[in-house]
């Protein structure tokens, strides 16, 4: 079982404003890898919060793949849209993965602050890519934060887009 980060922030390293909202986020970006990365994975990890900001989305963006949402209190979660297939728990990282494999999942997708967070601190993180857009928000919900340990990080390639997008993709050292 793998997992990777493919996320944007601010340039000042902030994932959503303080409220959660993304209206900073281009709506029109030119193709950055994102349809690509997401054909290479068949699971997604995200944390309530995200959650609940993806479900007041126009659509479900994650089609037929699996979700695993994270709550310490899953029964409380609003439902997920029809067509979505959603698995809500509660548990660490490592029993999150430990689940994910039991079903035959091999590569997901880690999204969400603190879920990535988390998922980095317990050493199961193998690539990240990190899209800056360039506006400062000056506050908000960070990509990174307090971890109990350095990780260390190879830097695989960096990519820049004419819209200002600048792409970082790093391999978890170790």
């Amino acid at each position: 079982m793998s997992a990777s980060v493919f996320i944007a922030t601010s340039l000042d390293g902030f994932i959503a404003r303080p409220d959660g909202a993304l209206d900073w986020l281009p709506t029109d970006p030119e193709p950055h890898g994102y349809d690509e990365f997401m054909a290479r994975i068949d699971s997604i990890v995200i944390g309530r919060k995200t959650y609940e900001i993806v479900l007041a989305f126009d659509a479900w963006p994650y089609g037929k793949k699996q979700v695993v949402v994270l709550s310490t209190r899953p029964s409380e979660l609003a439902p997920p849209p029809a067509n979505a297939v959603c698995h809500m728990m509660a548990g660490t990282p490592q029993e999150v993965v430990a689940w994910m494999a039991k079903r035959g999942l091999k590569h997901s997708y880690i999204d969400g602050g603190i879920t990535v967070q988390r998922f980095l601190d317990a050493g199961l993180i193998q690539r990240v890519t990190i899209t800056r857009i360039p506006v400062l928000l000056g506050s908000g919900i960070p990509l990174f934060g307090p971890l109990a340990h350095d990780v260390r990080l190879e830097h695989i390639g960096t990519r820049s887009y004419p819209s200002g997008l600048v792409q970082s993709e790093y391999a978890i050292a170790g």
